[in-house]
């Protein structure tokens, strides 16, 4: 069986890594992977180095499509991967999560009859306004099998019309619905030790031995909002008065960061010796932050799932999450932008972390399951 696979995100990239790596041993001599690099995420720091540290086969093309807008970005990518689609002639295309690289591999596949299989199939934060909602939504629609990682996704499914007992053949009008787990469970698993013994990120931020918040952000709806930028780091500031924050800045963030804040809230934010602020950091480098973090706070939906793995407490800088279950239990809190319920959420975790975090993510198999049912199809 021969399958294409598509990446262009950082985390397409570490996602994909559960999928090579079960097909490298376990699949060798069943599946071969052709792997397409997009482009969307391009300079060393967001996207080769994951490709080195996860040991993930260099891509057999990349698109090299880079920055632009979101119509110009998807179309070079549609134009790419159904120009491969067409030479490489594949059982199946294997999309992951919700980027414009989906979107594109979902578009470009469909109109020329390769089936789709997507991974992390079914989640919705139920907000269209997110360019991401929208990808989501496209591709579950245009996929022929669909993998969902929690039981809502499988639920937000059902209720867009897909039948869950429709009988083989499989096809884009007869599509057939799993729920698999989180392939991104697998991958924390797998890595988790690892990233201890090759990753010196703790000491480099000089916070070995002292609590620290890990902080990320990088959706344009907070970074390219003066408004609910301010208020967020305020907010980080106001935190570094307690505890130290780790910043990994994202390069957007930056630069939004230097465009938009004033010079006196970037002189506190930059010259503040309880905040660490630093270059876009490698996968084994965040799993170790995430392992030793007291908190996460993030606008990134696989940040909050992977806080969830290590049974870290989690504020969540949206109004909305497509990960409804973690807020259900308790271990996450959606406190949007508002300064006062960020610093409220984390004055609350930090004093009373929460003890309960129920296996809602599977067994740390997903890869081999959505492979096994990739062939039985």
């Amino acid at each position: 069986m021969k399958i294409v696979t598509i990446i262009g995100a950082r985390p397409q990239i570490i996602k994909a890594a559960g999928l090579s790596r079960a097909i490298k041993n376990h699949y060798a001599d069943r599946i071969q992977e052709v792997i397409v690099h997009t482009g969307q995420h391009y300079d060393g720091n967001m996207s080769q180095v994951f490709f080195d540290e996860l040991g993930i086969p260099k891509p057999d093309y990349n698109l090299q499509v880079g920055s632009a807008t979101h119509g110009v970005q998807t179309s070079r990518m549609i134009e790419g991967i159904e120009r491969i689609l067409t030479d490489e002639k594949p059982d199946y295309i294997v999309l992951y999560g919700d980027t414009n690289s989906t979107l594109a591999g979902a578009v470009a596949a469909s109109k020329i009859h390769v089936p789709i299989v997507h991974i992390e199939a079914g989640l919705r934060s139920f907000n269209k306004r997110m360019p991401e909602e929208i990808n989501r939504i496209v591709c579950d629609h245009c996929s022929t099998l669909l993998f969902t990682p929690t039981l809502a996704g499988f639920e937000n499914l059902a209720k867009e019309g897909f039948r869950m007992d429709n009988a083989r053949p499989f096809t884009i009008d007869n599509p057939k619905v799993y729920h698999c787990g989180d392939i991104m469970y697998d991958n924390s698993l797998h890595f988790s030790t690892i990233a201890d013994q090759k990753t010196d990120i703790l000491q480099r931020v000089e916070l070995t031995e002292k609590p620290f918040v890990l902080a990320t952000l990088h959706r344009d709806s907070n970074t390219d909002d003066k408004e609910r930028l301010t208020s967020i780091l305020d907010a980080l500031i106001t935190l570094s008065h307690e505890i130290a924050v780790v910043l990994p800045m994202h390069p957007r963030t930056r630069k939004m960061t230097e465009q938009l804040i004033d010079d006196e809230r970037l002189y506190r934010l930059y010259h503040s010796e309880n905040i660490k602020i630093t270059e876009p950091v490698s996968f084994l480098e965040m799993i170790q932050l995430e392992k030793h973090a007291s908190l996460v706070m993030t606008d990134s939906g696989g940040v909050q799932k992977e806080a969830y793995f290590f049974r870290k407490p989690c504020a969540i800088l949206r109004p909305e999450t497509e990960w409804v279950e973690i807020v259900e239990t308790g271990s996450a809190t959606l406190v949007d932008a508002e300064k006062e319920r960020i610093l409220q959420t984390c004055k609350q975790y930090l004093q009373q972390p929460p003890v309960d975090f129920p296996e809602i993510f599977g067994d740390g198999h997903a890869a081999e399951f959505i492979l096994e049912k990739m062939l039985e199809a």
